[in-house]
């Protein structure tokens, strides 16, 4: 036997209001109406008692909105920041009364181009074009004809809304933990960058060296790997053999941490008597490393919430790019009063 769904008659009946003051209600648009508090609370609790949905169907076509969103991304969105990113979107798109329609492509540009199509088919009412790490993109050109936000990644020929990690300033951050922690001597980097167009570690490069020449010292060197955690071991160790010695050591993300920290345990040397470690991610590994590593952490959520936000913002073609701050998960990595070893 099928439910009967609850209209708006229905709606308007049990709260003892005409169809068109509830639709007025229902649709946001009270204060057209003059509509009292009292009255619109009676609505209100007529739609919950019901369950009453707008249908969405009739309200595009009135609207000329469908109340959805488009995420195009090329990332797997079972992992932790792909998780925390979409989280945080589909919360923004919610309190917009907004459905998230997510295409992932895995960066295959033909399934990109068949995604955005179909979306733009679908009429949605904008779409958010996000990337797992932060990188140089060239966006789609159908995109920039379209309500467009692009979430953690970047396309200098473009003026769209741009949501991104202040990641210059995180590396500031990462140095201005050492130099708090009384580390006075040489600063190892671990890790490098994977691709051509990854921006996160040329910009966290770039805030370690700023700050640290404001305090009269520099990078000492490079430990490159990629960002993996059998990478980073494999780095470490034979650096770490051959004399290799620093004050303090600065991974370039969480996975690479745990590669160094069995190197360095390996090796004998200890965090953070010996050494001190900062990271970067603030991901749930960084908890598992013992001591905990110190982690320079990532807005994922927020960004993901900022990117919706923008995206619905009348004022969506003025925004340009937003920088969203990154701060410090601290752990026990870092130690007070150390200098470089002899």
């Amino acid at each position: 036997m099928r439910i009967r769904k609850a209209t708006l008659s229905d709606v308007a009946r049990h709260a003892g209001v005409s169809a068109t003051t509830a639709s007025y209600i229902i649709n946001g648009r009270s204060a057209q109406m003059r509509i009292s508090p009292e009255t619109e609370q009676r609505v209100r609790q007529a739609v919950e008692d019901l369950g009453y949905r707008p249908n969405r169907s009739a309200r595009s076509l009135r609207t000329s909105k469908t109340g959805t969103i488009g995420v195009i991304t090329d990332f797997v969105a079972s992992g932790q920041f792909a998780s925390e990113m979409l989280s945080g979107a589909s919360a923004a798109a919610r309190r917009a009364d907004h459905l998230l329609v997510i295409g992932e492509t895995g960066g295959e540009r033909a399934l990109e181009s068949l995604l955005i199509e179909e979306m733009l088919d679908r009429q949605v009412d904008g779409i958010v074009y996000a990337t797992r790490t932060h990188q140089r993109v060239s966006l789609p050109a159908i995109l920039r004809r379209h309500r467009t936000v692009l979430l953690n990644c970047t396309d200098p020929t473009t003026n769209l809304p741009t949501l991104l990690p202040d990641e210059h300033a995180g590396g500031r951050t990462a140095v201005e933990v050492l130099l708090a922690g009384g580390v006075h001597g040489d600063v190892w980097v671990v890790g490098e960058d994977p691709t051509p167009n990854a921006l996160a570690g040329p910009l966290r490069l770039a805030g370690m060296r700023e700050r640290l020449a404001e305090s009269g010292l520099g990078i000492a060197g490079v430990i490159a790997c990629p960002w993996a955690v059998d990478a980073a071991y494999d780095a470490v160790a034979p650096w770490l053999a051959t004399n290799g010695t620093a004050a303090g050591l600065v991974c370039l993300n969480d996975r690479v941490a745990m590669g160094a920290y069995q190197a360095l345990a390996e090796a004998g040397v200890r965090v953070p008597q010996d050494v001190a470690v900062v990271s970067f991610d603030g991901s749930e590994l960084a908890t598992w490393l013992r001591p905990q590593v110190t982690s320079v952490s990532l807005p994922f959520a927020e960004l993901g919430e900022r990117a919706v936000d923008a995206l619905m913002d009348p004022r969506w073609a003025d925004i340009g790019t937003v920088c969203l701050p990154m701060t410090v998960v601290p752990g026990g990595s870092v130690q007070a009063g150390r200098v470089a070893p002899t």
